[in-house]
């Protein structure tokens, strides 16, 4: 019998808020051990779904109820949701695009960094030979950053959902994901916008011709945040139509490559993302390298208890996350 094989499952490995159950599995049963063998490529809970033969994937995955037939087995059903609704929000993922830095932290109170440099220490200047170093100066922010808790409770019990197709419900549990996702792009578009409580917000420009967008606005865009680069720019449902419909966006390679892939880029090469529920009337342009910090606290959270020992009911899934920015010049918001 193999080791993993051997390993007592229970549901206090979901008592540490720092790790997962995939963590905590991969402890005592590291992936290295398998290099070269059959199992290779397997993480430490696939290697446990093996062993109790469950399939969450393709046209014969399993009925839900097969997570419940032992009790290990139920113990790997709330890392089995996590996971599914990690899926959701990587696959919904904007986020990785617009923030420079991501911090985990173990509480509630977190006060991040901050560095406003003048004109003059945004430029290096040539320094003689004993002459005083010019500095920049960081410091931590006055207020704590704000965290929101963002998620979903799922309502059933054990026997409306035993016979339902894992396949099926994933995708269930993979939407949830995708809402988490949304819904924290949104806050983090509110700081960037309105600051983060620290008299921070985002330098204002106003476009050439009320309610319509052109060329010369994104190029506003552009100079307005130098000396950072324009790397990201954001906008709603509205904003996006009027871009697209500017003919240096219609450039044939531009074209071309959003014909191929679907990715759209303007004629400063900056990503374009479209946010729907950002306010209609507004677009961002930022430095995406230095602009924003996103702040966890800990992972997705799902409340195990009921999912192993009431088999659902009523169980909640959640995350939570706050945003602050590090340079406050790296983002400009333009109203038309």
């Amino acid at each position: 019998m193999a080791f993993y094989e051997k390993i007592s499952l229970e549901k206090g490995m979901y008592a540490n808020s720092t790790k997962s159950m995939t963590d905590v599995l991969e402890e005592l049963d590291p992936s290295a051990n398998y290099v070269g063998t059959e199992l290779e490529g397997l993480d430490a809970f696939s290697r446990q779904l093996k062993r109790f033969d469950i399939k969450v994937s393709g046209a014969k995955s399993d009925a839900v109820e097969k997570f419940f037939q032992t009790t290990d087995s139920a113990a790997l059903f709330p890392e089995y949701v996590s996971r599914a609704v990690r899926q959701g929000m990587e696959q919904a993922d904007v986020l990785s695009d617009i923030i420079a830095a991501k911090t985990n932290i173990t509480g509630m109170d977190y006060r991040s960094i901050t560095s406003t440099p003048s004109d003059d220490e945004k430029s290096l200047v040539r320094v003689a030979e004993g002459a005083y170093i010019p500095s920049t100066k960081v410091s931590t922010q006055e207020n704590l950053v704000k965290l929101h808790k963002r998620g979903r409770m799922l309502v059933s019990s054990y026997e409306a959902l035993r016979f339902q197709r894992l396949d099926l419900f994933t995708v269930t549990l993979r939407q949830i994901g995708a809402y988490i996702a949304r819904a924290q792009l949104k806050d983090a578009l509110d700081v960037l916008l309105q600051g983060d409580g620290n008299g921070n917000p985002s330098e204002e420009i106003t476009a050439e011709n009320q309610g319509s967008l052109s060329y010369g606005d994104v190029v506003s865009l552009w100079a307005k945040l130098s000396p950072y680069e324009l790397n990201t720019i954001i906008a709603p449902t509205d904003a996006m139509c009027k871009l697209l419909s500017v003919s240096e966006f219609k450039d044939s390679n531009a074209a071309q490559d959003f014909h191929g892939s679907g990715r759209m880029i303007t004629p400063l090469g900056a990503k374009l993302i479209h946010a729907p529920s950002m306010q209609t009337g507004t677009v961002i342009g930022m430095d995406k390298n230095c602009a924003l910090e996103m702040v966890q606290a800990g992972e997705i959270i799902t409340d195990y208890d009921k999912l192993i020992d009431r088999q659902l009911e009523r169980a909640t899934i959640s995350c939570i996350a706050g945003f602050a920015k590090i340079f406050t010049g790296a983002g400009v918001k333009l109203s038309y």
